[in-house]
């Protein structure tokens, strides 16, 4: 609950970013052909700082991790919202690529939800914790709409101002992650002694330190490589569907407070169904959720792209949130099932590496498409994305997935 206290007080940041973001872009730079660059910062971050904050945690503990990455964010809300007012781009830049790697480290969250609870019941764990965002697309527009109402008041802009406020939400969630005791990777080194019907070996107890965690090694099981790589496209789809949502609705004539919406929509499609989606994970299998996440984020993706009304672009966006949502407490797991303790911090971290470079190349990809050939033309690139990630998702094993860690090798340290 501590955690997912900290997550809650901490997801309107992220908020902020998806909803206003290309806005703030193309307001500092006077174009949309940069539209795509905050989403790209947002994978750039995550990229970044994945595996070495992973690094930090199967080293030090979880908490150690999640402050380091809260203090960054904090730091970041407050260069960001000042670069905004100023109406300086390269500090924006530099605050948002600061938060964004503050806030991608504080995801070892997950990691620290998945520590605590033995396979059958780990996906819903990580559902808890990712439902805590949900106060986070509640308290966004709030922010938002706060900000086009005082911005004069306060002396700062419409836009810039909720930044400059996400500091009081911040600093309760450090103290939630502070309160955190034992360290959950603790609880995972020894979790045979809270279930006392599980054996060491089962949930990969072993101490070691070993820095041998690659890519070739966490994608050597057919299962690990098939969610990674289809929870990377859902990554990417998602990153069309943020650098293009407030674009639409702009150009529709949507104010901020409503384009502010849309974005909650989307956020709760991320974060609202997390902890259903983990209970099915941990009840029908990884493949059952993984695979029915792919096929309504690309559902999603094809009415953000194409659907032209508010109501419809609003929908797009919840569903691709909701696809996203499902493979990433699906993916999470699995690979928690797979990975001993000791490394389970920079396997996810790799994980999400992977993911944030597809992010980044569509992101990237989406924002000169938008200038040469129109919305549209993201709707195919969403497609041709999404088409391969079902082939994957449909790859993996088809039976209940609670003792995974059983029944295939554990990804080890040494």
């Amino acid at each position: 609950m501590l955690l997912a206290l900290s997550q809650a007080f901490t997801g309107a940041g992220i908020q902020l970013a998806y909803a206003l973001g290309p806005l703030i872009v193309v307001s500092l730079m006077g174009s949309a052909a940069l539209a795509g660059l905050t989403v790209t910062l947002l994978g750039v971050s995550k990229f970044l700082v994945a595996y070495p904050i992973g690094k930090v945690t199967d080293t030090y503990g979880r908490k150690p991790g999640m402050v380091i990455g809260l203090s960054l964010a904090l730091v970041g809300t407050v260069l960001v919202g000042t670069a905004i007012n100023a109406g300086s781009f390269a500090v924006f830049a530099v605050g948002l690529l600061i938060f964004s790697m503050g806030i991608n480290a504080a995801q070892q969250l997950r990691v620290a939800a998945a520590d605590m609870y033995p396979a059958n019941r780990r996906a819903q764990a990580v559902g808890w914790v990712l439902t805590g965002s949900l106060v986070g697309t509640i308290v966004g527009p709030i922010l938002v709409a706060f900000g086009e109402s005082s911005a004069e008041a306060f002396g700062a802009t419409e836009m810039g101002l909720p930044w400059l406020i996400m500091p009081l939400l911040i600093l309760p969630g450090i103290a939630c992650v502070m309160a955190v005791h034992p360290d959950p990777k603790d609880i995972a080194t020894n979790l045979h002694h809270y279930y006392p019907e599980l054996s060491p070996r089962t949930e990969g107890l072993s101490d070691s330190k070993g820095a041998g965690i690659t890519i070739g090694r966490l994608l050597d099981h057919p299962a690990r490589r098939s969610a990674i790589l289809a929870n990377a496209a859902c990554h990417g789809n998602m990153s069309i569907a943020m650098v293009t949502t407030s674009l639409v609705l702009a150009h529709h004539g949507s104010s901020l407070a409503e384009i502010s919406i849309a974005g909650a929509f989307h956020s709760a499609g991320m974060f609202a169904f997390s902890l259903p989606l983990g209970w099915l994970a941990d009840r029908l299998g990884r493949r059952a959720v993984l695979l029915s996440g792919v096929a309504i984020a690309l559902l999603g993706g094809m009415l953000v792209a194409w659907g032209g009304e508010y109501a419809v672009v609003s929908l797009g966006g919840f569903l691709v949130g909701l696809g996203w949502a499902a493979s990433n407490v699906s993916t999470t797991a699995l690979i928690a099932d797979t990975t001993e303790a000791n490394a389970r911090g920079r396997a996810i971290g790799l994980s999400d590496s992977i993911a944030s470079g597809t992010s980044i190349t569509v992101a990237l990809v989406t924002g000169l498409l938008l200038t040469s050939y129109g919305i549209a033309a993201t709707g195919i690139v969403a497609a041709l994305l999404m088409a391969p990630a079902l082939a994957l998702a449909a790859q993996l094993p088809t039976a209940p997935q609670e003792h995974l860690a059983a029944e295939v090798p554990l990804l080890r340290a040494d």
